[in-house]
Formats: C-alpha cells, sequence, structure tokens
C-alpha cells in the first residue's frame, strides 16, 4: 500500500546535534523516512543558535563535544522559557552512572548509549514528541481558560507549573525553600485539600487539590475564585472524586471525551462513565449545564 508523504509544514521537527553527524546517516535517513524534518548541529553553540530561528519537537544531544558539552546546552535550553518544554534525549557513548545520572539532572527526558540503534530511538522519540505535545496542549488550554496547574512532587517539590501558575504563586510570595510552594498553599497538599488565598494585588484565588497524578505527583488547580456562591456550591456539595473533578474541569474548556481521554490517559469510554456520575451528582441532563456550572465554581 503505497505511503502518502506527510505535507511539509506537517512533518515534526528533529535537531539532532553530534559533533560527527556523518556518523548518523543511517539515524537521520530513518527519522526522515518516518515522516520528521531533520535539522543537524555541530556542536551546542551551533545548536543553541539555530534555536533562535526554530523551535523543533524535540532534540537528540550528544553528551560530550568540543566547546559546550551537550549537559552544558541541555541546561541553557531549558533554562530558556521559551525552549524548556522540548523533550532532549541524550545520545551518548558515556554509560557510567554519573554520567546517566547528570544526563538527566540537567533536564533530559531519556538517554541512548551509543552506539545507537535507530529504530530504538525512532520509538523512544515518538513517545517523548507526543507526550510533550500533550503537555502542551493541556497547559495551554487550561491558561487559556484562566485557571492554573501545578504539580507538587512526593518531597513538596514544584515538578511543573504552567505559565498562569506561575504568575500567582509569585504574587502569593516567597516560598520557605527555593523549589517550594508559598506556605500559604500548605493545606491544599493534604488530601482532598482546598483553600482560598489572596495574591497581593487582591485577586482571589481557590486551590484545590486533584488527587495524585503520574509518579505520585499531586495535582493542584489554582482559578480566580467569583463572588456568587451558588454554582460554588452547588459543586462543592457534588462530592465528585479528584478525577471525576478533571475530567469536569476538561468538559467545562469544552472538549471531548477523546480529547480528554487523551490528556488524562484513560479510554473514551472511561470518561464517558465518569461524566454519568458528574451528571448525577450534579443533577443535570446534559455537557453544557454541567460546563455551565463548573464555570461559574472554578473561572
Amino acid at each position: 500500500m503505497p505511503m502518502h508523504p506527510v505535507p511539509e509544514n506537517d512533518r515534526p521537527v528533529v535537531l539532532v546535534v553530534d559533533d560527527a553527524p556523518s556518523s548518523l546517516g543511517m539515524l537521520c535517513d530513518t527519522l526522515e523516512a518516518s515522516g520528521y524534518t531533520v535539522l543537524v548541529a555541530a556542536d551546542g553553540e551551533s545548536a543553541l543558535q539555530r534555536l533562535e530561528l526554530v523551535v523543533p519537537d524535540a532534540i537528540l544531544l550528544d553528551g560530550i563535544m568540543p566547546g559546550l558539552s551537550g549537559f552544558e546546552t541541555c541546561r541553557r535550553i531549558k533554562a530558556n522559557p521559551a525552549l524548556a518544554h522540548i523533550p532532549v534525549l541524550f545520545m551518548t557513548g558515556l554509560s557510567e552512572t554519573q554520567d546517566v545520572v547528570e544526563g538527566f539532572a540537567c533536564g533530559g527526558v531519556d538517554y541512548v548509549v551509543k552506539p545507537i540503534r535507530a529504530q530504538e530511538v525512532l520509538a523512544r522519540l515518538h513517545t517523548h514528541a507526543r507526550n510533550a505535545r500533550i503537555t502542551r496542549m493541556a497547559r495551554d488550554a487550561v491558561d487559556v481558560a484562566g485557571m492554573g496547574v501545578v504539580f507538587v512532587d512526593t518531597r513538596g517539590r514544584l515538578a511543573w507549573r504552567s505559565p498562569q501558575a506561575a504568575l500567582w504563586l509569585h504574587a502569593l510570595g516567597e516560598p520557605a525553600a527555593p523549589g517550594q510552594l508559598p506556605a500559604v498553599l500548605d493545606a491544599a497538599l493534604v488530601a482532598g485539600g482546598s483553600v482560598l488565598v489572596r495574591t497581593a494585588a487582591g485577586t482571589r484565588l481557590s486551590v484545590r487539590n486533584l488527587g495524585s497524578a503520574t509518579l505520585g505527583e499531586t495535582m493542584l488547580l489554582l482559578a480566580v475564585q467569583r463572588e456568587g456562591p451558588a454554582a460554588a456550591a452547588r459543586v462543592s456539595e457534588a462530592a465528585l472524586t479528584p478525577r471525576e473533578t478533571e475530567v469536569l474541569s476538561w468538559l467545562a474548556k469544552g472538549k471531548t471525551n477523546r480529547d480528554i481521554g487523551d490528556i488524562l490517559g484513560m479510554s473514551p469510554r472511561t470518561v464517558n462513565k465518569h461524566a454519568e456520575h458528574i451528571f448525577e451528582k450534579l443533577g443535570v441532563e446534559t455537557r453544557s449545564a454541567a460546563a455551565a456550572l463548573a464555570s461559574g465554581h472554578l473561572v
């Protein structure tokens, strides 16, 4: 069955950074044949210059190169808010534990030891690029809806925060230690916790614990609290589970069951079951009615 070529504008872009790019011919050919547009840089400085012109979907980065090392290059990429979302996969001949640890510590999402097996790299690349797209979609959707999301790891450190959430956290004051939540949000870390706080500018925020996410991280939802109490009381009294609350929040943003399934990692059928329970608990019959109640409570 003949393959239809992917339009150039729709092809995902991967930046390959290696001081001996000629040795990666098979890998680059495999990526091109699999629908990727491949850009090549021979060193860290050249890679950073390319990133000023284009934002790829993923980066394959050699760990050791003349001049700027791959590890330092990755640190600089992750320090730039406009580039920090790009998944970086290290590919290097270094296989010692300390090298692998450094690769992850500086922001890499995967570590492939040379000699490179092109099909293995392709599979890893596809997974990480897809996960990054889903994360960006979720982040953008949350912030467009006027809410913010924060993930806190098992040690109480900020694992990830959406741009809007970052602004609100800054407005809530300095944390007790770098990388931690502001102290006024400690109560929200308790299972099922919820707090109301005000920023320095007087904005009234609700901060709710939506339960455990991936890797045991706790997901917090931040939203401007409206004064009208009716919708808030109705949703609060519905006793929704953390997962039902997540589904309801995405329903309120107009997402389909398939979209919600992709974002939350479940089947559309499971999303539909959650939606049925939500409608029953809220005493409504339609998605639009549930979304209207959620919007009055959450936004």
